[in-house]
Order: C-alpha cells, then sequence, then structure tokens
C-alpha cells in the first residue's frame, strides 16, 4: 500500500524526530521548532475553535502554515497538556 502523505517526509534514519547517530544507538533529537507568530497565531486560533483536529483539518493546517503534521500533531498535544494544567489549578 501506498504510504499516507506524512509519512514521505520523515527521513529513514529519524524516528519520533530523534536521530540515530551511531550503532550503540545513541540519539541526537532534532532541534526544536521554532514557531513564527503567525504560525502560533493561527494555532492558537483553531485550538479555541476546537482542542482536537481530525486527520483531514490538520493535513490542512499543516499545509496552510508549512509545517509538517507531526509538528502540528504534536503542538495541540502540547497545548492541551498545558491548557489541562491550568484549568486545574483554577
Amino acid at each position: 500500500a501506498p504510504l499516507p502523505p506524512q509519512e514521505h517526509e520523515k527521513h529513514p534514519a529519524i524516528a519520533n524526530g530523534e536521530l540515530r547517530i551511531n550503532g550503540k544507538g545513541k540519539k541526537l533529537r532534532k532541534p526544536r521548532t521554532i514557531y513564527s507568530s503567525l504560525q502560533l497565531q493561527a494555532l492558537n486560533q483553531r485550538f479555541q475553535q476546537t482542542q482536537y483536529l481530525a486527520l483531514p483539518e490538520r493535513a490542512e493546517l499543516a499545509a496552510q502554515l508549512g509545517l509538517t503534521q507531526t509538528q502540528v500533531k504534536i503542538w495541540f498535544q502540547n497545548k492541551r497538556s498545558k491548557y489541562k494544567k491550568i484549568m486545574k489549578q483554577g
């Protein structure tokens, strides 16, 4: 079966954003993504509408913002956990 669109953007040596360098399995992490203020504005706006994105919505948002679907997915995950933490504190 053909790979889903987000799969071909992954370099074979990269798994969950970590680049394996030598045979000993020493991991070098990919540098953290720096989002532009425009990207953050769009992401935050979308989060206010809905905390969860369906796959097509995620694909569309990623394409619009020039991000990978994985970046959008993880941003939403992080935002949700941050949001829940704040809500818990009242």
